[in-house]
């Protein structure tokens, strides 16, 4: 699929195969329904705004001003007024971090915001394998080597972001900080999101 400059829908449905063009982020899919595996549960674990943005490598007012504008919200519980924690899920650490790569390159923000939109639709398993490329206008999906070597042989790709990595510079980071049970509120110190994860995994298979 493939993002428009004005983030409109183009073309037919995802997934095509074919051209380097085939793969490329173009309908955007709204991010109010999140799927089954990714959904926060009352057992679920969420990190508060200070941590997100110490695993993302952001400010706070980036933070905030991304809630704001919708680009990244916390799926796990909103802020509602004074006195309420914005809670983030790992997922959401892990675009956040997305979405600053891409800003420290120059792609367009409303770019970004059709793959955040794109990106909350897609499974654990197609997260973890994927790379975005992008030339700066367009941003592309790859889920494999070859679809990366296409894009790099047509010119299409001038960077990329491994999401695998990134994946794992998250989880990396969020083992040394603290999360939150949703459920009770209990904090937890040095909590390794990757178990989460693991059981995360087992129920939706």
């Amino acid at each position: 699929m493939r993002s428009s400059g004005d983030g409109t829908a183009a073309g037919g449905p995802y997934r095509q195969h074919g051209s380097a063009a085939d793969h490329s982020i173009r309908q955007p899919v709204q991010p109010a329904v999140v799927a089954a595996d990714g959904a926060a549960g009352a057992g679920d674990i969420g990190y508060r705004g200070p941590t997100a943005c110490a695993a993302a490598g952001i400010t706070y007012r980036q933070l905030d001003y991304w809630a704001r504008t919708g680009l990244v919200e916390p799926s796990v519980r909103p802020a509602y007024g004074s006195g309420t924690q914005r809670l983030y899920s790992f997922r959401d650490v892990v675009l956040l971090k997305i979405v600053k790569r891409f800003l420290d390159t120059g792609v367009a923000l409303q770019n970004i915001r059709t793959t955040v939109q794109h990106l909350r639709a897609r499974g654990f398993a197609d997260l973890e394998r994927m790379t975005l490329m992008s030339d700066g206008a367009t941003v592309y999906e790859c889920s494999s080597p070859d679809e990366v070597v296409n894009l790099l042989q047509g010119g299409q790709g001038i960077f990329g972001i491994a999401v695998g990595v990134v994946w794992k510079d998250v989880d990396a980071a969020l083992s040394q900080l603290h999360g939150e049970r949703v459920d009770t509120g209990e904090t937890l110190v040095g909590h390794n999101p990757a178990d989460e994860l693991a059981r995360r995994r087992n129920r939706a298979g």
